[in-house]
């Protein structure tokens, strides 16, 4: 940046005071890094029991949870088939058996137009 640019922060700049250090700044940096330890003493600290239990207690009440939650919409879901299953007479059956395997063919026809044309 030319001082030509901008003129009032180059004037701002000039009047700033030069950041004021500590001269024990460099030993204060280096007792905080000591403290902080090593990584595999900050993954023992996770596993404390004043941690670890409330932890696994509320991960375990999350899993049950969501698994009542499950079984129980299946259960509904099962209870109560769609409208579209339960129209369906039983004389019917055979014929949407045979539609059904007529859609799965389909499907699974190699030989349609829009195969050939890429």
């Amino acid at each position: 940046m030319k001082r030509d640019d901008d003129q009032e922060l180059w004037d701002l700049l000039g009047k700033a005071s030069a950041p004021a250090l500590s001269p024990f700044f460099a030993r204060n940096v280096v007792r905080q890094v000591r403290n902080e330890g090593q990584p595999a003493e900050r993954l023992l600290g996770w596993l404390r029991p004043r941690l670890l239990i409330p932890a696994t207690a509320f991960a375990l009440a999350l899993t049950f949870a969501g698994i009542t939650l499950k079984s129980s919409l299946n259960n509904a879901a099962s209870d109560n088939p769609p409208d579209t299953v339960a129209v369906v007479d039983p004389q019917d059956y055979e014929v949407v058996a045979d539609l059904d395997d007529l859609i799965a063919s389909e499907d699974d026809n190699l030989w349609d137009d829009e195969s050939l044309s890429l």
